[in-house]
């Protein structure tokens, strides 16, 4: 019905930048909130960013001034730039998005497959 197909990431030293993107394709009527999540080994899934359809955005405390999160509404696309990155920020990050399916209101809620990001120090 939906996906989110998740790009980006990878392994960076401490200081240097990535990105991700994700992207929702199937049966979209409109897109609601988009977020970034992460889930560090041993650790809970945490909130890092949500966007509004908007554009509004949130970031979780740690992250802010460093991550910028955006979308392109066109390409039902939200991206996650990560700059200044510490070993804090390693991560397995997911996409999430609330899609409106039709005109009635349907709604699809769902993740990314996840996209391992590595910070060394």
């Amino acid at each position: 019905q939906v996906q989110l197909v998740q790009s980006g990431g990878g392994l960076e030293h401490t200081g240097g930048s990535l990105g991700l993107s994700c992207t929702a394709s199937g049966r979209i009527f409109r897109i609601n909130d988009m977020a970034w999540y992460r889930q560090a080994p041993g650790n809970q899934r945490e909130l890092v960013a949500t966007i509004s359809s908007s554009g509004l955005t949130n970031y979780l405390e740690s992250v802010k001034g460093r991550f910028t999160i955006s979308r392109d509404n066109a390409k039902n696309t939200v991206y996650l730039q990560m700059n200044n990155l510490k070993p804090g920020d390693t991560a397995v990050y997911y996409c999430d998005a609330e899609v409106v399916t039709s005109d009635d209101g349907e709604t699809w809620y769902g993740w990314g497959q996840g996209t391992q990001v590595t910070v060394s120090s």
